[in-house]
């Protein structure tokens, strides 16, 4: 098996974004969960135009389209027009997201687990294990309660700079 340099690219990128959201979410949590809410709307907006151009396009090519991606395209440009300039109506939709990618992150840091376990020391596995269980659990939670997880900013940007920390540790490891 071909070993390659210690540092791994993606894995220190991803650090270092989780690293500076979680610093921007702790000391600014207001406009971190706004800045995410308008997020969420460019990139609906921006999929409810490609839904509606697929249907033009296929209107044009076979003289029908799929109403079904007309009807789609209609509704995200909508809803992501309405978290454009309206980002307070979000925060429901940022109580259920945040927890969803907590949840998936989680499991797919712990699906890498046999392979950090053979490419790296005992320490970064049982840090990378504990970290992500104790992620997953805290998803699960704000998951169910969704007021759990606007009221505790705090605590994710703690934790996103924490992942943060465990992703650098992997990218200067021998994976």
């Amino acid at each position: 098996m071909r070993r390659r340099s210690g540092l791994g690219w993606l894995e220190l990128i991803v650090g270092a974004v989780l690293i500076a959201l979680g610093l921007f979410t702790l000391f600014r949590p207001n406009k971190a969960i706004t800045g995410a809410v308008v997020l969420y709307g460019i990139i609906a907006v921006v999929t409810g135009v490609s839904d509606i151009a697929f249907y033009v396009k296929m209107e044009r090519r076979t003289g029908f389209g799929p109403a079904v991606s007309l009807v789609t395209g209609i509704l995200q440009l909508l809803a992501g027009v309405l978290l454009v300039f309206h980002p307070g109506a979000g925060t429901t939709l940022i109580s259920i997201m945040f927890p969803l990618w907590f949840i998936a992150h989680c499991i797919s840091k712990l699906s890498h687990l046999d392979i950090i376990r053979i490419r790296t020391d005992t320490a970064n596995y049982y840090l990378t294990m504990v970290l992500n269980i104790i992620g997953l659990v805290l998803g699960f939670v704000m998951l169910f309660n969704p007021v759990l997880s606007v009221n505790t900013v705090g605590f994710m940007a703690f934790y996103l700079v924490v992942l943060g920390i465990d992703s650098l540790t992997i990218a200067f490891s021998d994976i």
